[in-house]
């Protein structure tokens, strides 16, 4: 489970659907309870790792979503989206989906699986409309459910909200026990049909403040001090955050009020059946970014999806920003001041390569890594080669800086990282070599210099360095273009927990002894900045240094020992003797019984045959082309025969 999901309700039932009915195209899912909830991570104290060096192929360092959206009258926004979540589509594996609106209905598509797996012709035919947001999302073990597939549903001021989210949220808990305070058991929108995520919470809060204003009890004024820091009063045209200011007359109204009570990562994109929404969070932790069609907008995590669906860049969205997309034009609302603390994991390894982000080119930002590392760790070899694909772009800048010559010593099988034919135990021993494959004719002999873009576990490193030596390399020298992972990532990066981390329990010396290697190098903090093109107060660097820029989830003790306030130039000490994570056994994960209330644990339904969900706006409200807010309908809710 993610520090984003639901932890401790006794509202959700952990566990995984069937095997999804697109039986030739989308991946099954067996059932059954998911793994136990690591909720501690970061919160165990140094000490010998838990890695099985047995295991060759261990899990890459994962990005947990890619959001999209589009308002473009008369194109097929549909088809905008799918090839804009193929651009994205490294950003998350696990499941994919897309809403489309045509001003009087929402019709969404989700499933578990690539994007090629889960759309195809007709369902794309059948998402008509003007406008559309979509998501493509990855999850731990456990997590990986339909339920949790975005984007989510729910009514909000008269409307049905489509919502996206990449990132996550560090006061999940809080914000739930908000939801329950005013609610109780009687969960609406994607929380009442099962899902754990943060995504669906925040779905709650703006159906909550839209019926009955913000919630009583809740610390506004804090929301206003860390929204608007050193400015209080708040500027003229700030969300009030007033508990007794009413129910919120729309969703742009809604919003205002639930962004500021947020904390952690988040760029949302969302919509109404009129106008499409975007917002990042004050520090700007995840990319987001506007681009302009010929007859509409779009917004996307990265600026390569806008380049896939021709879209000109016109800017990113500003961290603590809002804005509002329909036939109007674009407005703009700012709920928070901009603190920047972007991940800097985009430039090392997130991102695509053809992506800029903060006016950074990221390819540019990796050669420089390379050529800084190749000036803070030289070494006498005869060959640069890179672990494809992310080490490629440091590998050349190390190359060209050196003067060692580059080449090509390791292919990558680009169809097996992920298949859902089960291998063999034998298959599962050859491990990395399912992946790689040495070119003995061009590595045989020489001394070589292998360049990574990080260390996790140690587990690939290892595997690697043998498989050259059996292939006949010299010498193996492993540089890092990155510094050593130290730390957790609380805003929406799936990194081992700390006692997984090779870097937190031996030294660079030691981790070389341990994956066999003649050398080792890593980026230094300095370097990394350096190469980002960005002041290095204006980036998240927590991964590396210990150093929060947004306070860590309640549950977890980093959270008193490295506060969100403390500089972020120097490494922090680790906490000396952390307390035990909590654990919440799945047996307490319970799922309501909306049609009697009960609480009891009820199995979740079989899916059948999934098809586009339409979701109608009421009798009465006015249909037609994009415009701003109408008349208030009734709050429209998903159709009877939602597929579970």
């Amino acid at each position: 489970m993610r520090h984003g999901e639901i932890p401790t309700l006794a509202s959700f039932r952990s566990t995984t659907p069937s095997a999804s009915s697109r039986g030739d195209r989308a991946p099954g899912r067996p059932e059954g309870p998911g793994r136990p909830a690591d909720l501690g991570a970061g919160a165990v104290a140094p000490g010998p790792s838990t890695v099985d060096p047995r295991v060759e192929d261990e899990p890459g360092i994962r990005e947990e979503c890619g959001v999209f959206g589009v308002w473009a009258p008369g194109e097929e926004v549909s088809r905008l989206c799918y090839f804009g979540l193929y651009a994205l589509q490294h950003r998350g594996q696990e499941s994919a989906g897309i809403a489309t609106t045509d001003g009087a209905s929402i019709r969404v598509y989700k499933d578990l699986g690539l994007v090629s797996q889960v759309f195809d012709d007709p369902v794309l035919t059948n998402l008509a409309g003007h406008m559309a947001v979509a998501h493509v999302r990855y999850a731990t073990t456990g997590a990986t459910t339909w339920e949790n597939a975005q984007p989510m549903l729910g009514p909000v001021a008269g409307s049905t909200l489509a919502l996206t989210h990449n990132g996550n949220l560090t006061n999940t808990r809080e914000l739930m026990e908000a939801v329950h305070a005013a609610s109780g058991e009687d969960l609406t929108g994607e929380l009442g049909r099962g899902s754990s995520t943060d995504t669906a919470v925040i779905a709650a809060l703006m159906n909550l403040v839209s019926t009955a204003g913000a919630p009583a009890g809740w610390d506004h004024a804090a929301d206003r001090a860390e929204a608007w820091p050193g400015l209080l009063p708040a500027p003229d045209g700030a969300p009030a955050g007033d508990a007794n200011g009413g129910p919120a007359p729309d969703v742009a109204s809604a919003a205002r009020l639930v962004l500021p009570m947020l904390r952690g990562a988040y760029s949302l994109v969302f919509m109404d059946e009129h106008t499409l929404y975007a917002a990042r969070d004050p520090h700007g932790v995840r990319p987001l970014v506007l681009g302009r069609l010929d007859a509409g907008w779009v917004v996307a995590s990265e600026t390569a999806a806008l380049d896939i669906v021709g879209a000109r860049f016109v800017r990113e969205i500003e961290p603590g920003e809002l804005i509002e997309i329909d036939g109007g034009g674009v407005r703009s609302t700012r709920f928070a001041a901009a603190r920047r603390a972007g991940c800097v994991f985009e430039y090392v390894y997130l991102a695509r390569p053809d992506t800029r982000i903060a006016g950074r080119s990221i390819i540019t930002a990796r050669n420089t890594m390379g050529a800084i590392l190749a000036r803070e760790h030289a070494v006498d070899a005869d060959l640069v080669i890179a672990t494809p694909e992310s080490g490629t772009p440091a590998a050349i800048g190390y190359a060209q800086a050196s003067g060692i010559p580059y080449a090509q010593g390791l292919v990558k099988n680009a169809y097996v990282g992920r298949t859902f034919i089960q291998p063999t135990q034998t298959l599962r021993q050859l491990g990395i070599r399912l992946k790689l494959n040495p070119v003995r004719e061009v590595i045989e002999g020489k001394r070589l210099v292998v360049v990574d873009d990080s260390i996790v576990r140690g587990n690939t490193q290892r595997a690697l360095v043998r498989m050259l030596r059996e292939a006949g390399a010299a010498e193996v020298h492993i540089r890092i273009s990155s510094p050593p992972v130290l730390w957790p990532c609380f805003y929406g990066i799936d990194f081992a927990t700390r006692d997984e981390l090779i870097a937190t329990s031996m030294s660079v010396d030691a981790i070389r002894d341990s994956i066999g290697a003649d050398s080792l190098g890593y980026l230094s903090v300095d370097g990394m900045i350096e190469a980002s093109g960005q002041p290095g107060n204006e980036l998240c660097l927590a991964c590396f240094t210990g150093s929060y820029p947004i306070t860590p989830p309640r549950e977890g003790v980093i959270a008193s020992a490295a506060s969100a306030d403390q500089g972020r130039e120097a490494i922090e000490p680790r906490p000396a003797v952390p307390s035990a994570p909590r654990y919440i056994s799945p047996d307490l994960i319970t799922m309501p019984d909306l049609a009697t209330g009960s609480t009891r644990a009820t199995a979740p339904k079989r899916r059948t045959a999934p098809q586009p969900q339409t979701v109608r706006v009421p009798d009465g409200a006015r249909p037609g082309a994009p415009a701003g807010p109408t008349t208030d309908p009734a709050p429209a809710a998903p159709e009877e025969g939602h597929p579970q």
